[in-house]
């Protein structure tokens, strides 16, 4: 991934994209991932022997939001991955809008198709 993180805006006009990339296509997949993002802590003794030192942050951290394809090694060339850093003060505005995107976009998508797995263990179920 590039080490440069997207704005907030043009992360969420690339995530638009990518959802309408997989609107109407047979398969595939997007991964949205989110979690705290602790570059800046201070490893101190008494924070060592602690294991979970880092839940009593004396701050509040940003976020860091990545969203992605999810195309493998062998399709390297057509992986989409995007990121961005989301402030504290930031995430009640970002999850706002996220979440409409997220929702308008797996709204669209085709929902799998689970009639062959069903029919499998009902046959199954009859036979055993």
């Amino acid at each position: 991934m590039d080490s440069v993180h997207l704005t907030q805006r043009e992360f969420f006009d690339k995530l638009e994209e990518l959802f309408n990339q997989k609107r109407g296509a047979k398969h595939g997949a997007i991964y949205l991932v989110q979690k705290r993002l602790s570059f800046d802590q201070v490893n101190t003794d008494a924070a060592r022997d602690n294991e979970l030192s880092d839940i009593h942050v004396t701050k509040p951290m940003p976020i860091i939001v990545r969203a992605s394809n999810g195309k493998s090694k062998s399709e390297r060339v057509d992986k989409i991955k995007m990121s961005t850093i989301v402030q504290p003060h930031d995430i009640d505005a970002f999850y706002l809008r996220y979440a409409d995107i997220c929702k308008s976009g797996m709204a669209a998508l085709k929902p799998r198709d689970r009639s062959k797995k069903k029919a499998k263990a009902k046959k199954k179920k009859i036979l055993g």
